[in-house]
């Protein structure tokens, strides 16, 4: 229960921020790089549905169902499910993966947001991937994927001993249970894969901003 009611907290506040038209949060020296390109589309083809269902649904209410109350029932789930569908919007595009002084930020909605300090970063490459679900964590292949669209798009390889559940913020517990689904073990974790809209930025700020070897 506290989980959904901090998923509806932020929603609100992701669609408060959109509206406002407040700029993404960024630190000294943070680069953004945003994740939401390939779901675009499918978002603005929920959104626009949602517009439309809430007078159709409304119509039909009116003439069908002889209980005025049901009307206004449905017309306010009609508009919190639109405004949810655009605070979610709203929630991948203020949160984009960040690339800095302290390492890899990252990122998705208000789902994920860990820190990959340079210390543990070995390098960055660029590899499109395409993995059997869309679940927004998964583990396989000696790698923790953080997907959007089914799609991977980034690879950072870790340097060895390092334990993606110790990163800061990491998502612990369904890193657990994305390695439990495929029988994988934690342990043998040697990458964290994600996707970017534009790798070839992303790879090129990282190189940058990785510090060189003593």
């Amino acid at each position: 229960m506290r989980r959904i009611l901090a998923m509806e907290a932020a929603m609100w506040r992701n669609l408060f921020a959109w509206a406002l038209r407040r700029p993404v949060p960024l630190g000294e020296g943070e680069k953004a790089y945003s994740y939401n390109g390939v779901v675009k589309p499918i978002l603005g083809v929920f959104i626009g549905l949602s517009v439309v269902e809430i007078p159709i649904f409304d119509l039909i209410v009116r003439k069908v169902v002889p209980w005025e109350p049901a009307r206004w029932i449905v017309l306010v789930l009609g508009v919190w499910g639109l405004l949810w569908m655009i605070g979610f919007a709203a929630g991948l595009k203020r949160h984009p993966h960040l690339v800095g002084d302290d390492g890899i930020r990252v990122r998705l909605g208000n789902g994920v947001d860990f820190l990959i300090p340079w210390a543990d970063v070995v390098s960055v490459s660029k590899r499109y991937r395409s993995l059997p679900s869309n679940k927004s964590v998964q583990v396989e292949d000696e790698a923790a994927h953080v997907v959007m669209g089914g799609q991977t798009s980034v690879d950072v390889r870790l340097r060895a001993g390092a334990d993606v559940r110790d990163f800061e913020g990491a998502p612990a517990q369904a890193l657990d249970k994305a390695a439990d689904r495929t029988g994988a073990s934690m342990a043998e974790v040697h990458e964290v894969r994600i996707y970017a809209d534009d790798p070839d930025g992303f790879v090129a700020a990282a190189r940058a901003g990785q510090p060189e070897p003593a």
